[in-house]
């Protein structure tokens, strides 16, 4: 893994103007390094069930969004992606409101898939969540210029 590399996830996930469900919860990438991605995630109407407590599904999206943006420093980006292949889940512990943060690391890193381990804490650093994704490494699409929808 580069440097070149590290900075060019930077540049990918601070683009200014995207829209997805990354920026709709409001995930911010906090660390991308050569032991862990690091991200936080706001515990609000954006991410509580109706009961407002923080949405399983919420800490998972925060899980598997650390886990694809750090298999994106194992890969050749012109040529491969990183795509979600499984992804379980425990949820541990509740939160209501403030920051959950996030941490990925490797546990496997292959020429066709990887795994990762994520834990989620809350602002206490408790464990909210811990999960684990495996990424599939992919054949990226092929550059074409972008046609107006």
């Amino acid at each position: 893994m580069s440097q070149d590399k590290i900075e060019l996830l930077w540049n990918t996930v601070r683009r200014p103007g995207t829209k997805n469900l990354v920026t709709h919860l409001g995930i911010e990438i906090t660390h991308i390094g050569t032991d862990a991605i690091r991200g936080t995630m706001p515990v609000d109407e954006r991410t509580h069930q109706p009961y407002g407590l923080l949405h399983g599904g919420a800490s998972v999206v925060l899980a598997e969004t650390l886990a694809s943006f750090g298999s994106f420093l194992y890969l050749d980006p012109q040529t491969e992606m990183g795509v979600g292949l499984e992804i379980n889940a425990n949820h541990l512990k509740s939160a209501t409101s403030g920051l959950v943060y996030g941490e990925a690391r490797t546990i496997h890193v292959g020429r066709k898939t990887q795994v990762w381990s994520i834990e989620v804490k809350n602002e206490e650093g408790k464990l909210v969540c811990v999960s684990r994704c495996t990424i599939a490494v992919v054949p990226a699409p092929p550059k074409s210029e972008a046609k107006p929808r």
